[in-house]
């Protein structure tokens, strides 16, 4: 049986490496231009990030100084997906573990301008780790962000950044979580409706950052097929839609109030069959005036202040329910919210300011 649960193991490990999208440095200037009050003074721990590759290692690492950090951490999980090296790390190192990158750590408190130039970027970077060996060690175990090694530094840190592999997303929300940390971290949207991580946003817990240009990103990964339209597509990315950012860090974007301006009609909102609230198919269709319990798409959560409205729940995710009238305790099933013959999907809400 430990044969099996060992393998069981390896196969998700095997798959979480395929699931890592390498994010680009422009997508994480864009957002954490709105949280760089948050750093100052602060441990940041890119526990998802192999510094050859992470953007968020060289965000960090290049404004270090602009942004007041007391430390930058980065671990890396053992492997790199991605064969090419913009910063050689390890002068040591066995052409066999230049291709597989060994699991390490990096943990700087300085980014000094090393060659005098009169500015600070990634050559300075790459001298400041070969002039120490005390800031780049490897560890002892694989890197998993899980691993006692990591949960360590994950203890030590007080806010963690990086774009974890969206099939351990539920795994990697506990264990902030648990440990209580503050995070910007990248995600599907569809991770709003899991069990797991929809109580956390009903009681603001977690929310949604500023997000990506158009709903969508591109990021770097071998494993899976572009399946952007030929004017969207870039030359050796993959475009995802639907990508978001997740953070428990405030911003001003949290206290926007969606503007509202149609009335309530019976005609244009009609009441589900099996649920008392109403349909409501578009963010900026909600009614101004209607003081009960509305359904509406996930895509309002990028919207979402709650100052202005409340959650009230949400229908069942991968077949598993909340408890928002739909979920029959009984029989265990989730019953599937319809109105007018359709099926929908929705997250339920009121108005708290009527």
């Amino acid at each position: 049986m430990a044969q099996v649960s060992k393998n069981k193991d390896l196969h998700k490990a095997k798959d979480a490496k395929k699931d890592e999208f390498y994010t680009q440095l422009s997508d994480i200037e864009r957002e954490l231009r709105y949280y760089e009050g948050h750093f100052k003074d602060k441990v940041v721990y890119c526990n998802c990030d192999d510094p050859y590759e992470s953007n968020f290692f060289k965000y960090f690492a290049l404004k270090f100084n602009f942004l007041g950090l007391k430390k930058l951490i980065a671990t890396c999980y053992i492997g790199s997906p991605i064969a090419n090296t913009q910063l050689s790390l390890f002068d040591d190192e066995s052409e066999e573990n230049k291709t597989t990158r060994m699991p390490h750590k990096i943990e700087i408190t300085e980014t000094p301008d090393m060659n005098d130039d009169g500015a600070v970027d990634l050559t300075d970077v790459e001298l400041l780790l070969g002039s120490n060996k005390n800031y780049l060690t490897r560890l002892k175990g694989n890197g998993d962000f899980r691993s006692k090694e990591c949960v360590e530094l994950l203890k030590e840190a007080d806010i963690v950044v990086t774009n974890p592999p969206f099939s351990l997303f539920r795994e990697y929300v506990a264990l902030l979580i648990k440990y209580d940390k503050k995070f910007v971290i990248v995600g599907h949207q569809n991770a709003l409706t899991y069990k797991e991580v929809f109580p956390l946003i009903k009681e603001n817990k977690i929310w949604l950052g500023y997000g990506f240009t158009g709903g969508a990103g591109h990021f770097i990964n071998q494993h899976y097929e572009n399946y952007a339209t030929a004017g969207d597509k870039r030359e050796g990315m993959i475009r995802v839609s639907g990508v978001h950012w997740f953070t428990n860090l405030d911003i001003n974007k949290r206290h926007e109030d969606i503007i509202l301006y149609k009335k309530f009609t019976p005609e244009e909102y009609p009441k589900y069959d099996n649920y008392d609230a109403i349909e409501v198919s578009k963010t900026k269709d909600i009614p101004m005036d209607y003081t009960g319990v509305m359904g509406i798409p996930i895509t309002f959560m990028d919207k979402y202040n709650p100052s202005q409205f409340e959650i009230i729940g949400a229908t069942e995710s991968e077949g598993k329910g909340f408890s928002n009238g739909l979920w029959d305790e009984k029989s265990k099933v989730a019953q599937p919210l319809i109105s007018q013959n359709r099926i929908y999907k929705r997250i339920f809400i009121k108005n708290k300011k009527i």
